[in-house]
């Protein structure tokens, strides 16, 4: 048996292409943000079983509210749909939920429904399922030279002061610790590009990009990123020993 040179501990996915999935199909829009939401609990499970520690989402951006009304009040209920039919499996197989992004700006019934899933799955010790939910990177990054720059008014901070791991603090991802940057970021649906997703965070994280929608990424693909994630040649700027 071949021994693997990396562990991935925290895997991230650009849940792309439900809007196609469904347009080649004949049906709405809002039909393959329906099925992507059953594939996120059977993509979940897999990344359970493989051992992974976090698995974060991009459920939708904060740019995403510019997409049609209809579309926009069928994702800002999709949580409430998804944790109604799924919180007894996440529970079953002890997985921990984590929201990350604007919360305060989703609409009341959306943001109550998704702060009783952290409660409830606050003292879950296993895979946590992190969601970028109303979330734009360069907006988390914003907001983290905001707050380091009210502590230089108070007098508690000076700019010398300042460095990466600091930031890092004081970005959304900070509560996971030494597992804060994905060590892999796979999109679905042809598309190359990071969509304003972790932009600090997945500065060293290796890339991969799958030509099926999102709906259509099954266990076999995950495990076949995985694997060849775990075979990669990591040098984070280094050169070779």
């Amino acid at each position: 048996m071949v021994e693997k040179r990396n562990q991935l501990n925290h895997l991230a996915i650009i849940m792309d292409g439900n809007g196609r999935w469904a347009t080649q199909q004949g049906k709405k829009r809002i039909m393959g943000h329906r099925e992507g939401m059953y594939n996120v609990e059977r993509i979940t499970l897999a990344a359970n079983e493989l051992g992974i520690r976090i698995l974060s989402l991009y459920a939708f951006s904060t740019e995403n509210w510019a997409r049609p009304k209809e579309e926009v009040a069928y994702l800002m209920n999709l949580p409430v749909r998804f944790f109604d039919k799924f919180m007894p499996t996440l529970m079953e197989n002890n997985v921990k939920v984590n929201i990350m992004g604007y919360l305060d700006e989703l609409p009341s019934k959306t943001y109550d429904v998704v702060q009783q899933a952290m409660a409830e799955t606050a003292d879950n010790t296993g895979l946590i399922l992190n969601f970028a939910f109303n979330y734009g990177s360069r907006r988390e990054i914003l907001t983290a030279m905001q707050e380091l720059g009210s502590l230089i008014e108070m007098g508690q901070l000076t700019s010398a002061q300042i460095d990466e791991k600091m930031i890092a603090q004081h970005l959304m991802t900070a509560n996971f610790g030494k597992f804060q940057e994905p060590d892999l970021l796979i999109r679905t649906s042809g598309e190359q590009r990071i969509s304003n997703f972790m932009l600090w965070q997945l500065a060293y994280s290796e890339l991969a990009f799958s030509s099926k929608n999102w709906p259509d990424f099954n266990k076999n693909d995950l495990q076949e990123f995985v694997s060849d994630f775990e075979n990669r040649h990591r040098r984070f700027g280094k050169l070779d020993e």
